[in-house]
């Protein structure tokens, strides 16, 4: 039995508006959280399915955490902790502000509720608004303030994405095969043919130039010199990456990277997570619940050793995330209006159906052969904000683009999302690239 999806869920919900301040935005992202847990009970919500997932109770937790640990404590006249422990309960890997609760053994926390999680949720809410409404003129606060405001409403949305991602691990271990929402109007959608779109080249420009909010990891614009190349026009679909699997891609260590083939040995894989063959044929199981696989909608959650190998067995390569810029610059399509479950609320990728470089955004994050490290004169910044995303560049490899569970607004052409080569429990697919004159058009 799945439980409706509640009428708050909406698009409007998730989208941005320009002419917001920054108060209603942190309250519009802040009703979002709560609307994408609404459907969960108490114990969907205590439950960690693997150690690189969290219980939706804990990202909960978290989120407000990051309001009254990084503004509220600074700015707040008279700061007192809602709850003296939940500095350490709900810390994720800021040593600076102290100890850290195991990661690992986060879904043992049956202690506080989730109805005390919540009113803590209400209680820094109301903080927030009280300590915003006291500069008046949203215009008048201080710099630092509205920094860290802008970095904790993006560092909610990164969390908002990782809610779905977590639970639909955890339901995908249900015997029942619970589903999270009903809606799936994806049936029967056939992928255009994939194309081939060719980029000149040289000297380009990656980065982001300081003209909007963006992550610490996106800076500083830089050049880079790429060589000609090709880009697919779309992403690969679950047909194409059946007849990988079909075809004995998963036995055939030739086609694999030498980390990657120990891995597939060690796990006995043959197949995409999620993916699960019964008397009916192939499923796929979906935030949804369990369906049978449509082979036009983009594969995902597959790993960086997946997508190499796959590449490889296809006689092309995975993308520099130099190209995958480039391209997505170049491309007439723009992140703020395209993918995003605020657009369309299926928490799935959606078929190709447009010629042209096409699923940039909105459907799946896209590996990048890329190793996640800073860029030329990339300063890590001081204090505990700068734990953020510096520490974290080392055996990791880089995806751009977005997802199907990236919130609306929080898409753009620089952002650098990052995984260790084994991780597909996220969003993550694969669009094929070739060096310039290299196989067929």
């Amino acid at each position: 039995m799945s439980r409706p999806m509640p009428a708050m869920i909406e698009p409007a919900i998730a989208g941005s508006d320009s002419t917001e301040s920054p108060g209603q935005r942190f309250t519009r992202v802040r009703r979002w959280t709560d609307a994408l847990t609404a459907p969960l009970s108490e114990e969907d919500c205590c439950v960690q399915s693997m150690p690189d997932a969290s219980p939706a109770k804990w990202h909960l937790g978290h989120t407000s955490w990051f309001f009254e640990t990084f503004i509220l404590e600074r700015f707040e006249p008279g700061f007192r902790p809602f709850h003296d422990a939940f500095r350490v309960m709900f810390n994720s890997y800021y040593q600076a502000v102290g100890d850290r609760h195991p990661r690992p053994q986060r879904g043992l926390l049956t202690r506080p509720p989730l109805s005390l999680v919540r009113e803590y949720r209400r209680n820094v809410d109301g903080r927030m608004a009280k300590l915003l409404a006291g500069f008046g003129d949203e215009t008048r606060l201080p710099g630092d303030l509205r920094t860290l405001l802008e970095l904790g409403v993006n560092h909610e949305q990164q969390h908002q994405e990782l809610i779905l991602t977590d639970i639909k691990h955890l339901l995908s271990m249900n015997p029942l095969q619970p589903a999270y929402h009903n809606a799936f109007p994806l049936t029967g959608q056939p992928a255009v043919p994939i194309a081939w779109q060719a980029f000149d080249g040289g000297v380009v420009s990656i980065g982001n130039a300081g003209e909007r909010f963006c992550f610490d990891n996106e800076s500083p614009r830089h050049r880079v010199f790429v060589e000609p190349y090709r880009l697919a026009s779309r992403l690969v679909t679950n047909g194409e990456f059946q007849a990988f699997a079909g075809q004995g891609g998963y036995r055939d260590a030739r086609l694999w990277l030498a980390d990657g083939w120990d891995w597939v040995c060690a796990n006995r894989l043959s197949h995409p997570l999620y993916w699960a063959e019964d008397e009916k044929g192939w499923m796929e199981f979906t935030l949804a619940g369990q369906r049978p696989l449509e082979p036009g909608l983009p594969a995902v959650h597959l790993s960086y050793f997946e997508a190499e190998a796959y590449a490889r067995w296809s006689g092309a390569r995975l993308p520099t995330e130099a190209e995958w810029e480039h391209a997505a610059t170049m491309a007439s399509s723009s992140p703020s209006s395209s993918g995003g479950f605020g657009e369309h609320g299926l928490f799935h990728p959606a078929a190709a159906r447009q010629p042209g470089l096409s699923q940039l955004f909105g459907d799946a994050w896209q590996w990048t052969q890329s190793s996640y490290a800073a860029y030329p004169g990339f300063h890590q910044p001081e204090g505990a904000i700068g734990e953020y995303n510096g520490k974290f560049m080392v055996n990791q490899y880089v995806l751009r683009g977005s997802s199907c569970a990236t919130p609306a607004g929080h898409t753009r052409v620089t952002y650098r999302n990052f995984f260790p080569a084994a991780a597909r429990w996220q969003f993550s697919g694969i669009r094929l690239a070739r060096d310039s004159g290299n196989g067929a058009a």
